[in-house]
């Protein structure tokens, strides 16, 4: 298994609030519904829009792989959300890890565990680093009020 985490990266939130907004899909439904449409590059528009949340399910749209399904099997209170994908051409998960600094700030690390053969991981490493970083860069710029 090949595992991908970002650095860890500061939030002005307090831990608490973190985890309540990221594990709280409907939630992350309504602050998708907030992003001013004109902040989507237009070739992203419908992939953005086929974005499926429920309680405990993400779907992506995965291209020609078809939809991507991530079930949420882990909640542990103010520190880690981890999610595994159904279906899945290959197993994989994605945790978020959330550790408090003080009462209005705490620093959080994505990692994806993916098992992909020996033979493609030279091709994939890199892609899956930089979505890694850029998937923890994203929670920055979140509104955790």
């Amino acid at each position: 298994m090949a595992s991908y985490k970002s650095e860890e990266v500061p939030i002005k939130a307090s831990a608490s609030k973190v985890f309540s907004r990221l594990s709280d899909f409907k939630s992350l439904g309504e602050l998708l519904a907030e992003i001013p449409t004109d902040k989507i590059p237009a070739d992203k528009r419908e992939m953005f829009d086929s974005i499926k949340l429920t309680d405990d399910v993400i779907e992506l749209p995965g291209g020609p792989v078809g939809s991507l399904r991530l079930r949420v099997v882990e909640r542990t209170p103010d520190t880690r959300i981890r999610l595994e994908g159904e279906g899945t051409p290959v197993p994989l998960s994605l945790q978020l890890d959330i550790t408090p600094v003080d009462e209005e700030s705490c620093r959080a690390m994505a990692k994806v565990d993916l098992e992909i053969p020996a033979m493609l991981r030279p091709m994939i490493s890199g892609p899956m680093q930089k979505m890694t970083e850029q998937f923890a860069q994203v929670l920055r710029s979140i509104p955790f009020s």
